[in-house]
């Protein structure tokens, strides 16, 4: 289904690259949240992402699996929204602008201190946990996505695992 969906946007289908959309962006916005750390920017590179998608939709190999092109795609959209916004000082604009915060519709409040922590590892750690363990890619197709060699894949697992352990351990001393 996923190749014919991708076959009609070659094809010019502005309802199927909707489709496609609506069936990515949500997770997508959950990765770009884990890779910049915060929500507003996250919906910014998935916006970003999904226009370099549409662009080059016609590169796109259909012998090969569209999730680690796309998350390929996003990383890269990631990164180059994070190096574009280092300099740049966060401010929460809601509290500057006296706006009611943003709705988050998923329910994450069990797993805070958990996705506390992963936002404290950096991102050779952070970015192939979040591909592993919440966008369930298996180590080859993290390897493909971020470009590296499987063994570094399967080491920054390791490490990155051991370094939530500690973080989470941290945590639930005080």
């Amino acid at each position: 289904m996923e190749h014919e969906l991708i076959q009609r946007i070659k094809g010019g289908d502005q309802k199927a690259f909707k489709q496609l959309y609506e069936q990515y962006a949500d997770y997508a916005i959950r990765i770009a949240t884990a890779v910049t750390r915060n929500q507003a920017n996250a919906k910014d590179v998935v916006q970003e992402t999904f226009i370099r998608v549409y662009r080059n939709i016609h590169s796109f190999d259909n012998h090969q699996s569209f999730q680690p092109w796309l998350y390929r795609i996003l990383l890269n959209e990631c990164n180059r929204f994070l190096k574009k916004n280092s300099q740049t000082i966060p401010i929460d604009i809601n509290e500057e602008l006296n706006l009611p915060p943003e709705v988050d519709h998923y329910e994450f409040e069990e797993y805070e201190e958990l996705y506390e922590a992963i936002g404290e590892l950096e991102d050779i750690h952070r970015v192939p946990l979040v591909l592993k363990y919440l966008s369930d890619f298996k180590e080859r197709e993290i390897a493909q996505i971020l470009e590296l060699n499987l063994n570094t894949v399967k080491s920054r697992l390791f490490k990155g695992r051991q370094k939530l352990k500690e973080l989470l351990l941290k945590v639930r001393e005080g």
